[in-house]
């Protein structure tokens, strides 16, 4: 009913209507990139990610660590269902049979997974172990209850040359994923186990590089690294950037994508669109995410539980017009916001119960400022609904106090944003050195 409301308003706004450093490769402590994948270029529209990328030069790099390895290969990989190749083929499936086949002595003895699981079908706080029933391969999880269960056991990793990453990331400070990459590279640094990150877009661009800075020593699972919300970072380049920024003795190769470029966002790749989680179901969702990520740690649903989870919020205690009318008037560059009502289904918040609050409509996504959106809505909701939003709770995934203070001391949210610029054009600069795609 929602998409159907989207593609009406739509309409109606548009007739007028007023609607409220390749490095060597592969070498111990060094972080590489596979040179042949930027030496050529897809057509436009045909980005080739990481794992094509390996298949089109005949798994090379695999080859040269295996030849490094004594002529053996013990492959361990981290992926989920996002892990697919041009083809539709499973990474898992390309490493077990043509990998195999293409370097002597390689050999895919172990699965990981983050959360959400293997198959991202889990949307639950303990995720359990499993076996891959195409290979037999056994499936560790990473997403169990305790942090040291969110971490790849040193022993196992001493028992791998190297593990492949194949995630397809959401390109939000939050997006736990960014974290297990972290881990891995940590852990790698002990025990010696090479890391090779098969890279794919971000899927929200990467030439917007936008909200707060998250505070030094704050760490979290949902906060891997000190960087603002929305980073502007391939998963292949944030991986470089973790290893240069915590002086991480691993070795890390990244196997760039053909085709991408910084301004492209998901849409523009001719890639499949595979659900990275289960509430993040599309590019609006995901353009949406970090705003309303920000917030979903509140007394607030996001509309997980819904069709449309991160396209919507409310609780039963909102006033939906008053909230709509106030946040239009605001005017935030790029988003409209109008009334709703919902209902979530278990086991999400306010299950079976009656929510009011807005649907947010994208109405221009180059001009949107999602972070500062996500602040603007909790302003808002602070000063309409002081007794009853949470907004304290925020911290957990905006990780960052000053920010907070100043919501609950009422400062105008275009305010609260300058205070974060200086940090925000830091991170900038700290970032250039871990790029490896080019703008437009």
């Amino acid at each position: 009913m929602l998409r159907f409301v989207h593609l009406c308003l739509v309409l109606l706004l548009g007739s007028g209507c007023c609607v409220p450093a390749c490095a060597q490769q592969g070498i111990f402590a060094t972080s590489g990139i596979a040179n042949h994948a930027l030496g050529e270029q897809a057509l436009p529209g045909a980005v080739k990610t990481g794992i094509d990328v390996l298949e089109k030069y005949h798994f090379r790099e695999l080859a040269e660590m295996a030849r490094r390895h004594g002529g053996r290969l013990r492959l361990g990989l981290l992926t989920n269902q996002t892990g697919i190749d041009g083809e539709g083929r499973r990474t898992i499936d390309v490493l077990f049979h043509d990998a195999a086949q293409a370097v002597p002595g390689l050999t895919l003895t172990t699965l990981f997974s983050p959360e959400h699981g293997i198959a991202g079908a889990y949307d639950q706080p303990n995720v359990p172990s499993s076996t891959d029933a195409a290979t037999g391969l056994p499936v560790i999880s990473l997403y169990g209850v305790t942090d040291a269960d969110r971490r790849p056991s040193p022993d196992v990793l001493r028992n791998l040359d190297a593990v492949a990453i194949d995630l397809q990331d959401a390109g939000v400070r939050f997006y736990t994923y960014e974290a297990v990459v972290r881990y891995f590279l940590e852990a790698a640094a002990k025990t010696g186990t090479e890391i090779v990150v098969l890279d794919r877009p971000d899927p929200i661009s990467g030439s917007l590089v936008q909200g707060p800075v998250s505070d030094a020593g704050s760490e979290s699972y949902v906060n891997s690294m000190t960087i603002p919300v929305r980073h502007g970072m391939t998963l292949g380049e944030l991986a470089r950037y973790d290893r240069q920024q915590l002086h991480l003795n691993a070795a890390l190769t990244v196997v760039a994508m053909q085709g991408w470029q910084r301004g492209d966002w998901y849409d523009s790749t001719g890639l499949l669109w595979v659900d990275p989680s289960p509430n993040l179901r599309d590019l609006e969702e995901a353009t949406l995410y970090p705003a309303l990520g920000l917030l979903e740690t509140t007394n607030l649903s996001v509309g997980r539980g819904t069709d449309t989870p991160f396209e919507l919020l409310g609780a039963p205690w909102i006033d939906a017009r008053l909230l709509a009318q106030f946040l239009n008037r605001r005017a935030v560059p790029g988003v409209r916001f109008i009334p709703v009502s919902f209902s979530p289904v278990k086991p999400y918040p306010y299950a079976g119960r009656v929510c009011h609050g807005v649907y947010l409509l994208v109405t221009d996504r180059s001009m949107l400022d999602a972070p500062d959106l996500g602040v603007e809505i909790a302003s808002a909701l602070h000063r309409l609904f002081p007794d009853q939003f949470a907004n304290r709770k925020m911290n957990t995934l905006l990780a960052n106090r000053a920010v907070l203070d100043a919501i609950a001391a009422g400062q105008d949210p275009r305010r609260i944003a300058a205070g974060w610029r200086a940090q925000l054009e830091a991170f900038r600069q700290r970032r250039q050195s871990a790029l490896i795609y080019p703008s437009r």
